[in-house]
């Protein structure tokens, strides 16, 4: 099931279906008793669960941070979907537990219908019009209706005022050029180029739609930041409420921030971190927002060992288009559970669960969800929240590149309009330059060979390295084998490869090898 699930639009619902095909392709089957009697070809509760815990595991798209009871949950959805049925043929319920009650595939197909299947057999005649709309980023054509009108409008110019200088007319283009509309445009135009490249879809139309990139929001969370990089609200209204701060800070600084005032008594820490968790259950929509769902969800089939520095990347994007309220929020909270999630001394919050996964399960709610309800919402969500909190210091980082990529395409506009008076217009644009595309799987394959090209270069350092000792030579070999094991392997495929390396060494000193054996000559002349 890996990496099926192709991104792009509704792809909680290309995932689910993926799932469904998949868990009703490879649950095992087999005989079971019950009441006297044999059932062929089902399951019972706790084989599904175990047998799809692993699966979910294992797979990028949900992580090991996937719980026994989320396992349990999904089962309760797909009882609920009628992907599974109990062995009476009863569906429509949640009622599944981990036990030994009997269950088993319907006839029926368990894939759910695209919510664009109906769109696309409509406009299934006009298609092949507007399949090269699809392929371009939607601004384009809106900038393009804007350069006709502006144009338009100088021709209209230079009609009705034919003695305007040559002066005045560069002065009034200028103007045009440095207002503040136009400088929002390049910043949405920016950030749907660097987005699209980086999730490698052709269209962002059903992802993130330009009007949605509010270019105020981006430039606020990127200069009006603390020492540490946490937007700060002119606003005080929309920042946490005085006491959810001082438990935030309660938590992330025990227990050296525990004030001796406070009252300190048994399970002291649990009632603060309750009372954290009930304020952000509690907001009216989760902190990335219902707008913003399709493109984190997006996202996630970025979030691989592989592919760790892209997603990084792709969501320093994504949450600098959160309104500052929000981004502030979402800052306050990685940092804090964070902080609680490697702290030794932090008291067991939870009799059964780790700190780290109650982190994780209390928190992904409020930070990603449908605003309708999706029945992958929940370990969509988990996966999300634990790759933002290992990598909530990097995420939030302001990426400098994309302020430097909005000045240079000014600047090359100013030069460009200097240089070509007439043509002022067609630069508004974007003019940059990229290389041959290439598909996400030839990316992944040049990824990899490069990258083990390197490493296998290594090895042959080591191994041609005559300033180490043959213990040392032997000990870094060993250590590699453990860290690469198919790229040692390639190098030596057997155990005698290896051991021509090492040559045995006499363990007789030299000089007593050239010792022989003394002949004797006859006394007889």
């Amino acid at each position: 099931m890996e990496g099926e699930a192709r991104p792009g639009p509704y792809r909680a619902t290309r995932l689910w279906n993926e799932i469904t095909r998949y868990f009703r392709a490879g649950m095992p089957l087999r005989k079971h008793r019950q009441r006297f009697k044999k059932h062929g070809s089902c399951f019972t509760a706790s084989e599904a669960v175990d047998w799809l815990h692993e699966v979910l595991r294992s797979n990028s798209n949900f992580g090991p941070e996937v719980s026994r009871q989320q396992t349990v949950q999904l089962l309760r959805k797909f009882l609920k979907n009628h992907v599974i049925e109990d062995i009476k043929g009863r569906w429509g319920s949640e009622d599944l537990e981990d036990n030994g009650v009997l269950y088993r595939f319907p006839s029926t197909s368990p894939v759910k219908p695209l919510p664009s299947s109906c769109r696309e057999k409509e406009n299934l005649e006009t298609f092949s019009r507007d399949k090269e709309r699809l392929f371009k980023l939607p601004h384009l054509s809106r900038r393009t209706v804007k350069k006709h009108e502006l144009l338009d409008s100088l021709e209209n110019l230079e009609k009705t005022e034919p003695d305007i200088t040559k002066e005045n007319k560069e002065d009034v283009l200028h103007r045009k050029e440095i207002s503040q509309e136009y400088v929002q445009e390049i910043w949405r135009n920016i950030i749907l180029i660097h987005l699209q490249t980086i999730l490698g879809l052709p269209s962002l139309e059903e992802v993130l739609q330009p009007a949605q990139i509010v270019p105020e929001y981006v430039i606020y969370n990127m200069t009006n930041t603390s020492k540490h990089g946490v937007v700060i609200l002119q606003n005080k209204s929309e920042d946490l409420p005085h006491w959810v701060l001082s438990a935030m800070k309660c938590l992330a600084y025990w227990p050296r921030n525990n004030d001796v005032n406070q009252p300190t008594y048994s399970g002291f820490e649990r009632d603060v971190f309750r009372t954290v968790a009930d304020y952000f259950l509690n907001l009216p929509e989760p902190l990335l927002t219902f707008e913003y769902y399709e493109l984190f969800v997006n996202i996630l089939d970025l979030l691989q060992p592989h592919l760790e520095r892209i997603a990084v990347e792709a969501l320093q994007i994504c949450c600098l288009l959160l309104p500052p309220p929000n981004r502030r929020k979402m800052q306050l909270l990685m940092r804090m559970i964070s902080r609680i999630s490697e702290n030794v001394d932090m008291p067991r919050l939870h009799d059964a669960m780790g700190t780290r996964s109650l982190m994780i399960q209390t928190f992904s709610r409020c930070v990603l969800c449908c605003a309708e309800e999706v029945d992958l919402d929940e370990l969509l969500s988990t996966r999300l929240v634990s790759f933002l909190m290992d990598h909530q210091q990097e995420i939030f980082k302001v990426p400098t590149y994309l302020q430097v990529a909005v000045q240079d395409h000014i600047e090359y506009v100013r030069m460009a309009q200097g240089k070509y008076p007439r043509e002022e217009i067609c630069a508004i644009l974007p003019t940059y330059s990229y290389c041959k595309q290439i598909t996400p799987q030839e990316f992944e394959e040049q990824k990899v060979s490069t990258s083990q090209a390197a490493v296998a270069e290594l090895l042959e350092n080591i191994i041609k390295d005559k300033n180490l000792s043959v213990k040392d030579k032997k000990k870094k070999l060993k250590q590699f084998q453990k860290e690469y094991p198919l790229i040692y392997q390639n190098r030596f495929p057997t155990t005698e490869n290896e051991a021509m390396l090492f040559e045995n060494k006499p363990t007789i000193k030299q000089p007593m090898l050239s010792l022989r054996k003394p002949k004797f000559r006859s006394l007889r002349y």
